[in-house]
């Protein structure tokens, strides 16, 4: 009995320390970086610069969109940008939701906020949607590893 009420608190004290640390700090080092690839890859998407976006992405991507489904094939997902996005829609990153989670050893999670606008429907609204970006961390060459959309 007094082990198991002993775990249980250790548990509890272990998940408390985890959510007190949280996010990383919006001026430490890592955060800085995510900002910066989080900003060259959607300036390249706003532009239809395909060859920084491709370069941004790992090969073995995947890509959950709650709409679209599951995708793993970089050159398809790469494909369907440049017939669909390419010149009609551009993000906007809200800034003020973006949270970035170090994971050590790995790289780090990008979880946020952002918005589209279709050019093709310029009156409409564009609500804010969710985002997960799992980026990998290969030696300094930070990659989106695992992308998740949901709107």
């Amino acid at each position: 009995m007094k082990t198991g009420f002993i775990h249980i608190i250790s548990c509890v004290f272990l998940i408390a320390s985890h959510n007190a640390m949280g996010q990383v700090a919006r001026d430490s080092e890592l955060y800085r970086t995510i900002m910066q690839l989080d900003t060259a890859y959607f300036d390249a998407y706003n532009t239809c610069d395909l060859a920084t976006q491709a370069s941004l992405m790992s090969d073995d991507l995947e890509f959950y969109h709650d709409k679209g489904g599951l995708n793993t094939s970089k050159s398809e997902i790469i494909q369907s940008i440049e017939a669909n996005i390419c010149g009609r829609v551009t993000r906007e990153l809200i800034e003020e939701s973006v949270e970035v989670h170090d994971i050590p050893g790995f790289g780090a999670v990008e979880i946020g906020y952002h918005k589209f606008y279709n050019n093709q429907e310029p009156d409409a609204q564009s609500n804010p949607s969710r985002f997960i970006t799992v980026w990998k961390n290969t030696e300094g060459d930070w990659k989106m590893h695992r992308i998740i959309s949901l709107h």
